[in-house]
């Protein structure tokens, strides 16, 4: 659970968002219900059962509602944006599913059952129901469905609801038809009076029915998902209103606690990462990045300090890995998985390397007071975007040896034979384009790249002006302070291939 934001922050960043879940999933459930209740028969009782269909339909809100709440509940237990969320929110989620797959078939199948069906029967529909929701649970545990992919580019509620409307019915017609018939197939298993009976034609037509409530509810848990995706990856603007004294006194201190006072990797925190990368890279509100570059220098310590300790933790992380396959540990499971750990912040780690790039190329005209260049920010911008850039491509297999300086640029490189090396190297790097590590590592080396030239073009005068190893080292590579990945020297001849626009 995310813990309740600081005060004066954005209370709609979780607790409303979930109110908005749980009434579209009603609304959802219940125009389903009113469907079922206007093409449905009425007027016969169900001998066995001996209770008028109506009364049967009218049950069926009411079990819709609870199923959706039973689906909220698992959807806020487990939906995360970090890929480790804990068990017991799996265990809730997997029989939360059951459950509300079981209570909406019953409800939207009990008045389809022949004349000469009973309680058993019903009881049947449950079980079918309880197949849909243990193979909706599989595929989304097995797909780590529960994971938030945040878009690169935000399209409004409605084009972000649209677009997830066709593969959310595609996915629900195969989720029906493999519980469809994985059900048929083990309901022979249980007594005979848990089936459908009648004559062959009214039970072909009840199996029909029976897939056609499977395919709707499939439908309703799909398009759920969507939705809880596209509106929990919004962003959320953590300011205060324009016009009140907050915004005029410290606009900023709102989205700081956020990032300082939240649960590390909770959703408030991702969406707090989130608002500080549109604010400082797209500048859609000049106020709030203005205040950023304030007299005194704090605010901007502040804000470059929170963003350079996930990427340095980052670094940090690879580095372990990499000298845990270069020795002689005999762990290799234990060793791929640190490197599969360091990659789990990913989407932290790119908005920080685009909420520093923003922030540090704007403080050429923006910044008034010199803040950024004279409190050292931009050396320790720089110096952490290379080293993880340099970790990056240690990764992937780029030499990262200083070089003398004639013989650098892109038809110089060299790249790890892993065929030739050693095996546990080999097999140890082989292993990260499982899982789409592989991607992530190319992806983020590409984020690093683009900020780090981004901030060259801003300052690209004053780079060859002082385009000399010992001037750059002074100005632009933190002296005194060891890079967490590499050597200041091969820092130094990596942003000599920037600034002469060599680096691939």
């Amino acid at each position: 659970m995310d813990c309740a934001p600081p005060r004066g922050a954005s209370f709609d960043a979780v607790g409303q968002r979930w109110l908005a879940v749980f009434a579209f999933q009603a609304a959802f459930s219940a125009a389903a219900s009113a469907l079922h209740l206007t093409v449905s028969p009425r007027g016969r009782r169900h001998p066995l059962l001996g209770v008028p269909t109506g009364l049967l339909l009218g049950f069926h809100p009411f079990l819709a509602c609870a199923a959706t709440g039973m689906l909220a509940l698992a959807l806020l237990l487990s939906v995360s944006p970090h890929p480790r969320p804990t068990p017991l929110p799996r265990r809730a989620l997997a029989t939360a599913l059951f459950a509300a797959a079981g209570a909406l078939c019953v409800g939207a199948a009990a008045a389809m059952l022949p004349e000469d069906a009973g309680w058993a029967a019903v009881a049947g529909l449950g079980f079918r129901g309880a197949v849909l929701g243990a193979i909706f649970a599989a595929r989304y545990f097995g797909r780590r469905r529960w994971l938030l992919q945040f878009p690169v580019v935000q399209r409004p509620l409605f084009y972000g609801l649209k677009m997830g409307v066709l593969p959310s019915g595609e996915r629900a017609l195969k989720l029906s038809m493999q519980a469809f018939f994985l059900s048929l197939f083990m309901i022979f298993f249980l007594p005979w009076q848990f089936r459908t009976g009648g004559s062959i034609g009214s039970q072909i037509l009840t199996e029909i029915s029976i897939f056609i409530v499977t395919t709707g509810v499939s439908l309703c848990l799909e398009i759920n998902h969507h939705f809880v995706q596209v509106v929990h990856t919004r962003r959320c603007s953590f300011a205060p209103p324009q016009s009140t004294a907050a915004a005029d006194t410290n606009p900023t201190e709102f989205i700081l606690e956020s990032l300082e006072q939240s649960d590390p990797r909770s959703l408030i925190q991702y969406l707090a990462y989130q608002d500080l990368c549109v604010a400082s890279e797209c500048n859609l509100e000049p106020w709030r990045r203005a205040a950023f570059f304030e007299e005194s220098g704090e605010t901007y310590k502040r804000i470059v300090t929170t963003c350079l300790k996930p990427l340095e933790e980052f670094t940090s992380k690879i580095a372990e890995s990499l000298e845990d396959f270069s020795s002689d540990k005999p762990e290799l499971m234990l060793q791929q998985s640190k490197l599969f750990s360091a990659f789990d912040d990913f989407q932290i780690c790119a908005w920080c390397a685009r909420t520093l790039t923003g922030l540090t190329a704007c403080s050429r005209q923006e910044d008034r007071y010199g803040v950024a260049q004279l409190t050292g920010c931009n050396a320790a911008v720089m110096t952490t975007l290379l080293s993880a850039l340099v970790a990056i491509e240690t990764c992937l297999g780029k030499k990262t040896n200083p070089q003398p300086v004639h013989s650098l640029g892109p038809e110089n490189i060299r790249w790890v034979n892993f065929s030739t090396g050693r095996k546990g190297t080999g097999v140890a790097i082989a292993c990260t384009q499982k899982g789409g590590l592989h991607k992530k590592a190319y992806t983020m080396a590409d984020v690093l790249r683009t900020s780090v030239y981004q901030i060259v073009s801003a300052f690209i005068d004053d780079l060859r002006a002082n385009a000399k190893p010992s001037s750059l080292e002074k100005n632009w590579i933190s002296e005194g302070r060891k890079p967490v990945y590499g050597s200041q020297a091969v820092l130094v001849q990596k942003l000599i291939l920037f600034i002469e626009y060599r680096a691939v």
